[in-house]
């Protein structure tokens, strides 16, 4: 079970590294933030998966197992609706893509 715990920590390392090198590497303001929110959902979801695991049979522990659960699922539900507000709003501000965007669903809603 500690090798499985393992691989999901390290896998959550690796989503966070990749995302990382993807908030550097990235054009535009919408770019970087898609990157940024595969850190935070998709970093955390292996980390959070281990940190269970861990709880329940390593400290067996069922009350922190489901906490640590709960947070995730928290995390996956909040982050992508705070990202997409966030991209609303600066899309609103006037930040706007270094390329023409083939659909323009942000501008259809603030009748641009």
């Amino acid at each position: 079970m500690r090798i499985v715990i393992d691989i999901l920590v390290a896998a959550g390392f690796i989503f966070a590294l990749a995302g990382t090198k993807g908030i550097l590497k990235m054009p535009d303001a919408f770019c970087r933030m898609q990157a940024s929110t595969c850190i935070t959902t998709l970093g955390t979801l292996g980390v959070i998966l281990g940190g269970a695991l861990y709880a329940f049979f390593v400290m067996g522990s069922v009350g922190t197992g489901v906490k640590v659960l709960l947070i995730g699922l928290l995390i996956i539900t909040i982050n992508p609706v705070g990202a997409h507000a966030i991209a609303k709003g600066a899309y609103r501000y006037g930040v706007r893509p270094d390329k023409d965007m083939e659909i323009d669903d942000y501008g259809r809603d603030f009748n641009e």
